[in-house]
C-alpha cells in the first residue's frame, strides 16, 4: 500500500496534497486513445484497486476516447473517496485513432471543462491542465478563459502539459500554474531544465511515460540485470528513480493489468544505496 512514509506527498498549489505515485489512465483504452475501454470490467477493477492501494492522484484527459475514460471514472469512482484527486486535461481535439491536434480557442476550452465536469460527476475539477498550447491561439487568450473558469469555481488549480520554462513563465503571468506534465523517464530527460525550474518554484512535475512504455524493460538487458540484482523489477526501479530524482516529481504510470498496477505501486517501497543507483543509471545509459 502506498503510504506517506514510503512515497511521500506533494501539495499542489500548496494546499492540494496527493501521494506522489499516481496513476495515468490512457492505457485503459485502445492504442491511439480512440474508443471505449478494451475491457470495461477489468478497467473498472483497476480503477477501484488503485484507490484501494492508496493511490489518490488519478490523471486523465478529455481526449482519451474522447471522454471515454472520464465517463468511466465518473461511473466507477463517484462519489469520490475523501482526498481522491481526479486531474484532467483539455485543449487537445481528438480527430481519430492516434490523431489529434491542439485546440486552445476559449469557447472550446470552456465547453470541454463543462463536459469534463459532467462526465467526471464533479462540481469542481481539482487540477485542470492545458493539454497542449495551441500555436494558432495566443496562450494568454486560452488561459484568460481558464482563469475565468477558475474564478467561477469550476477549476481549483491549473497546470500545463509538454511545455518549456519560457512557456511556463509566460503562462504564470495570466494564471497561477501549480503543475507541469511532461514526458520524462530515466532514459528520456530532455526536460531536465523544467524539472529544475519546477523544483525551484515549488511546482509539481507530473512525469508521463515514466517507464518508457516497456522500452527499458527488455528481459536479459543490462537494466533488467541491474534491477534484479537489487531485488526489484525494472518498472519498480524506474518509478523509484523518479521519486528519488526530485521531491516535486509525481510519476503517473499507466497500465491495463491488475498485476502490473500492484507491481507499480510497490515502487514506493524501493530502497537502494547510492552505488546501486549508479549501476542502474549506467545500465540505462
Amino acid at each position: 500500500m502506498v503510504t506517506d512514509e514510503l512515497s511521500g506527498t506533494f501539495a499542489l498549489g500548496g494546499d492540494l496534497v496527493v501521494n506522489r505515485l499516481g496513476y495515468g489512465t490512457m492505457r485503459l483504452i485502445p492504442d491511439g486513445a480512440w474508443g471505449p475501454p478494451m475491457d470495461r470490467v477489468e478497467a473498472t477493477k483497476i480503477l477501484r484497486r488503485a484507490v484501494e492501494l492508496g493511490v489518490n492522484f488519478i490523471d486523465t484527459a478529455d481526449a482519451y476516447g474522447p471522454q471515454e475514460v472520464e465517463r468511466l471514472i465518473g461511473e466507477t469512482l463517484a462519489p469520490y473517496a475523501p482526498g481522491l484527486v481526479i486531474a484532467t486535461k483539455g485543449g487537445m481535439a481528438r480527430l481519430g485513432p492516434a490523431k489529434s491536434e491542439p485546440l486552445g480557442r476559449p469557447a472550446y476550452l470552456r465547453q470541454q471543462v463543462e463536459m469534463s465536469l459532467r462526465y467526471l460527476k464533479l462540481e469542481r475539477i481539482e487540477l485542470w491542465q492545458l493539454h497542449r498550447i495551441d500555436p494558432r491561439v495566443p496562450v494568454e487568450e486560452s488561459l484568460e478563459e481558464v482563469a475565468k473558469l477558475q474564478a467561477e469555481g469550476k477549476i481549483r488549480h491549473v497546470g500545463l502539459s509538454e511545455v518549456g520554462v519560457e512557456q511556463i513563465e509566460q503562462a504564470r503571468k495570466v494564471v497561477p500554474i501549480v503543475s507541469v506534465q511532461n514526458k520524462y523517464n530515466l532514459s528520456e530527460r530532455k526536460h531536465e531544465a523544467v524539472v529544475e525550474y519546477c523544483e525551484a518554484e515549488g511546482i509539481g512535475f507530473i512525469a508521463w511515460y515514466p517507464a518508457a512504455a516497456g522500452k527499458l524493460t527488455a528481459p536479459g538487458g543490462k537494466l533488467d540485470a541491474a534491477a534484479k540484482a537489487s531485488g526489484y523489477s525494472v518498472n519498480q526501479v524506474l518509478l523509484a528513480w523518479l521519486l528519488r530524482r526530485s521531491p516535486v516529481i509525481l510519476p503517473i504510470p499507466g497500465t491495463s493489468s491488475l498485476k502490473h498496477l500492484e507491481e507499480n505501486v510497490g515502487a514506493a517501497a524501493v530502497r537502494l544505496g547510492d552505488a546501486e543507483w549508479a549501476e542502474i543509471e549506467a545500465a540505462a545509459g
